[in-house]
């Protein structure tokens, strides 16, 4: 399938923001892209987590694209907070021409939460839209405080294009180090950096999950013109947005706009000056091309890391010349040991993608964490995804948690 080409403009500033890829402080890389700016800390809901994207490793003829949303789930609050927010538009961006502009769009929207007639909640139903005009319906897994086994994932194939959809509560499967690396930014302040602080080497994110929604895409259906394929995925809310005092719902009445995005990991969290984290998040790809944000990013250029022009180059091409897109080059396959298929050649569950940019901004000399993989063992077939964490047994006294 062949979308409309449309090319971007690449701004004047784009030098600028380039410098600011590896200048930026340090202390802003945190957690992939939770909580990466205040607004989304008072809208869970729609804070995006992270963005993957990967041929299947069982048949390199499908794509796999997959948005996680509301970390930090606790096993006890599953069905709580395991619910999709029924006025948000959860966008996946597709880029077919490599330029800064998607050329067509994924649109998943749900249905309220509701109980059965025994006041038991029951899974909500996604109205899925496909870039040519497909639409199909399909029911979500139904999240669960059971502590027996996570819930069975419920896959939907749709018939006309061969897309299967999934959503749902699963575990979160990004891991790193958060304090051990705020222990090291402290220590690149003070003018002593300190590796070592990363032997802990405890995952921030174990015993957590996080609503995710993955597609397994036949490439034939969406594939370009060319050999790569870009993603980003948005979370958007209606502005402005109309209470019912009567029905207790919210709903939207004007157009869409963005609350969260992302394309490649750490962007907004890594690159962005605080005070535009907000503004960043409402922006689009073709800004970033433009270097709308390399006055603000370049204005926190006091802390630094002594990175080379080749380093800055290869993050240059990754998230600033076309835009905060993760994007997955077609002539890769993906083997599962092939390391050519690594990010940021697109992203798989397993990638280090922590390892991998510390490595790039240290000149290319081996960096990383010491969390080097999920905490529970992914799934071998589509969705890919680990299960739910569930509420422990009784005497169980490890909660699984390693902050």
């Amino acid at each position: 399938m062949h979308f409309v080409r449309t090319k971007s403009l690449v701004s004047v500033f784009v030098l600028l923001l380039v410098i600011a890829i590896v200048l930026a402080p340090a202390n802003r890389l945190e957690a992939a892209d939770h909580g990466d700016a205040p607004l989304t800390a008072h809208d869970l809901g729609a804070d995006l987590n992270d963005a993957y994207m990967f041929f299947d490793p069982n048949d390199n003829a499908r794509v796999i694209m997959i948005m996680t949303v509301h970390g930090f789930i606790v096993p006890g609050e599953n069905s709580n907070f395991g619910i999709f927010d029924p006025a948000l538009r959860y966008r996946f961006e597709i880029e077919t021409t490599g330029d800064a502009k998607p050329d067509g769009f994924i649109d998943v929207r749900f249905s309220p939460r509701v109980a059965n007639a025994a006041g038991v909640p029951q899974a909500q139903t996604a109205t899925i839209s496909l870039p040519n005009g497909i639409t199909f319906t399909a029911p979500s897994t139904n999240s669960s405080n059971s502590a027996d086994a996570a819930p069975t994932p419920v896959l939907t194939t749709d018939a006309q294009s061969g897309v299967i959809f999934f959503a749902g509560l699963t575990d979160d499967p990004f891991f790193f180090d958060i304090p051990a690396f705020a222990r090291f930014n402290g220590s690149i302040r003070s003018g002593a950096p300190n590796p070592g602080v990363f032997s802990r080497g405890r995952d921030t994110f174990a015993g957590y999950n996080t609503l995710a929604i993955a597609f397994s895409i036949p490439l034939s259906f969406i594939r370009g013109p060319g050999n790569e394929l870009g993603l980003s995925c948005d979370t958007q809310r209606r502005s402005p947005q109309l209470y019912n005092s009567r029905t207790g719902e919210v709903a939207g009445a004007g157009r869409w706009v963005n609350v969260d995005r992302e394309g490649v990991p750490a962007v907004n969290v890594a690159l962005v000056p605080f005070n535009l984290k907000n503004t960043y998040n409402a922006a689009n790809s073709v800004d970033d091309a433009n270097g709308r944000f390399a006055p603000g990013i370049v204005d926190t250029l006091q802390n630094f890391y002594k990175t080379d022009a080749t380093s800055i180059g290869i993050l240059a091409s990754v998230a600033v010349t076309r835009g905060d897109i993760l994007r997955l080059d077609l002539t890769v396959p993906n083997t599962g040991s092939n390391p050519q298929a690594s990010f940021p050649d697109g992203r798989r569950l397993t990638d280090d993608v922590i390892d991998i940019l510390l490595t790039l901004i240290n000149n290319r000399q081996p960096l990383g964490d010491n969390v080097n993989g999920n905490d529970v063992p992914l799934r071998t077939s589509f969705p890919f995804l680990a299960p739910s964490q569930q509420p422990r047994v009784p005497g169980t006294t490890d909660d699984n948690t390693r902050n």
